[in-house]
């Protein structure tokens, strides 16, 4: 029986990591566009030079992408934003760059902006609930972009709880009510138990401390490959 449940685990953890290492993967010409303007003509104007590499991102779990700028690296905007979201066309998504509007959006105060910035490495951040956009519980992953070796922005998609959750939980049902994906803070991605919905904080393990202690696999916490998803049993 526990045979039987630690490979049903590993399986848990390879599929999350795949899933993980293709949003990821669909962003790479994204990146790569992005650091392509930025080396050319680095203004936001020039933005619209990597629509085709964003719409192309679009679609599967991805919902939305787009790249976002560190401030003062384009040569015409303090900020800029270039974020599309999946549609039959897509849709440009157009927030406000103005710090004197009241409607003004500062992303740079964004985990999904700055913990990319902060630690030079991609990142996933959430579950949250995307008030700007959809009303729904998203994923966020985000990749630094670098121009003349300094942090210039990253690319990202959005992906749904909900698709994830779909695409996941197959084989998570094979561990029993008690599994659950978390992220590195401990709070809910999906869940075999009602009483664990998303969002939600798990307390009966300290996942923060396990993982800031390096992440060490166990009979009850595992990390999912190079991401901050972590299986509870």
């Amino acid at each position: 029986m526990n045979d039987t449940r630690t490979l049903a685990g590993d399986e848990v953890v390879e599929h999350v990591s795949a899933l993980v290492e293709e949003v990821f993967d669909r962003l790479k010409p994204l990146l790569a566009a992005a650091e392509s303007v930025l080396a050319d003509t680095p203004s936001a104007a020039a933005l619209h030079r990597i629509r085709p590499a964003v719409t192309e991102a679009l679609g599967g779990l991805i919902v939305g992408a787009g790249f976002v700028s560190a401030p003062r690296v384009l040569e015409d905007s303090e900020f800029g934003f270039e974020w599309w979201t999946a549609g039959s066309p897509p849709a440009q998504l157009f927030i406000s760059l103005d710090p004197g509007s009241e409607n003004f959006l500062d992303y740079t105060r964004q985990s999904w902006f700055t913990v990319p910035r902060d630690t030079g490495r991609r990142h996933i951040n959430g579950p949250y609930v995307d008030y700007l956009c959809t009303d729904e519980y998203t994923l966020t992953f985000t990749i630094p972009v670098f121009s003349s070796g300094a942090f210039a922005g990253v690319v990202g998609a959005d992906v749904y709880v909900r698709e994830f959750e779909r695409a996941v939980r197959p084989r998570l049902r094979s561990l029993g009510r008690g599994a659950a994906l978390l992220n590195a803070q401990g709070r809910v991605i999906v869940s075999n138990s009602v009483r664990q919905a998303t969002g939600s904080l798990v307390r009966e393990v300290d996942v923060p401390a396990w993982w800031s202690s390096g992440a060490e696999p166990g009979p009850v916490l595992r990390r999912c490959g190079d991401s901050p998803i972590v299986l509870v049993r």
